[in-house]
């Protein structure tokens, strides 16, 4: 008789009550338990066997069961010291499975990539990412450098929302322009809260990444783009104009050479930024640099 798959909700209740483990909720675990949407993830992701994937906050094994199943390798970083033995066991039956004691958020990607990955295959993020930290490992990764032909991730719905969002809609700000500029980035489907163990307060959506087509202008500098592009979302209820002094400061210089680079793009100053378009900011970013203002 085979063995159950970890994401059963019976081995799952199992392994909890066999390590006597401690759900930690200010690590953000839930255990999904629904091996319909496991299944629905891989698809999502467009696994096959010649794919190198890493995985963020594996927990007891559910997801990168499935991944170790329909991939090439697969490298999982969980910051959980209990998790270690217990993923140890259940996953001791993939050989193509590589669990590491870090945390995402300190460890060198690249170098770590370029240690336990042979080069030359496509390379993936799959992940169930926790909710707490969702947005500063997106950013991470995506500021990281590396080139990862797709990204898979679940998240709170909210989030999902935000990264999606277009132009003049409520939930559009920084966060969306940061992965529209490197991404196209789509919801795939969404993920009740009762497929978890415990359950969260919130429903999830599993979004998918893949690489965007190059944009016919960049900003003169990445880093410098995201803070003014951040900035410009600081005061969501002011003017965009509003956001442009509390960056640049109200010497009548300043303002004179501000209002003369908007005129030069045909952006109005009482617009709100959440109506600007991606290319619309790197224009004004650009011009801003031309003026010496950035």
């Amino acid at each position: 008789m085979s063995t159950p798959l970890i994401a059963s909700p019976a081995r799952t209740q199992a392994i909890i009550n066999r390590y006597g483990l401690a759900i930690k909720k200010s690590l953000g675990q839930n255990f999904l338990t629904d091996i319909n949407i496991l299944e629905h993830i891989v698809q999502a992701a467009d696994l096959s066997p010649q794919d190198n994937v890493i995985e963020i906050g594996p927990g007891i094994g559910a997801l990168t069961e499935f991944l170790a199943q329909n991939s090439h390798q697969v490298l999982a970083f969980e910051i959980d010291d209990q998790l270690i033995p217990v993923l140890s066991e259940t996953l001791s039956q993939y050989d193509n499975v590589t669990v590491l004691n870090q945390d995402i958020l300190k460890a060198n990607l690249g170098e770590v990539i370029a240690e336990h990955f042979e080069p030359g295959r496509p390379l993936k993020l799959v992940a169930n990412l926790p909710y707490y930290i969702t947005t500063p490992i997106l950013m991470n990764v995506l500021q990281s450098g590396i080139s990862f032909d797709a990204i898979t991730v679940m998240m709170q719905k909210e989030v999902a929302d935000r990264l999606v969002a277009v132009p003049g809609t409520k939930a559009y700000g920084s966060l969306s322009i940061a992965v529209q500029y490197q991404t196209n980035a789509a919801v795939s489907f969404m993920v009740p809260r009762t497929a978890f163990i415990p359950q969260p307060n919130v429903d999830s959506a599993i979004v998918t990444m893949t690489k965007r087509e190059p944009l016919a202008v960049l900003p003169f500098d990445e880093r410098v783009f995201a803070k003014f592009v951040k900035g410009s979302f600081m005061h969501r209820r002011k003017s965009f104009w509003n956001n442009l002094l509390a960056m640049f400061g109200k010497d009548p210089d300043v303002k004179t050479r501000l209002t003369a680079v908007l005129e030069r793009v045909q952006i109005s100053p009482q617009i709100r930024s959440e109506k600007l378009r991606l290319e619309q900011f790197i224009e004004l970013v650009n011009e801003l640099h031309a003026d010496g203002l950035l």
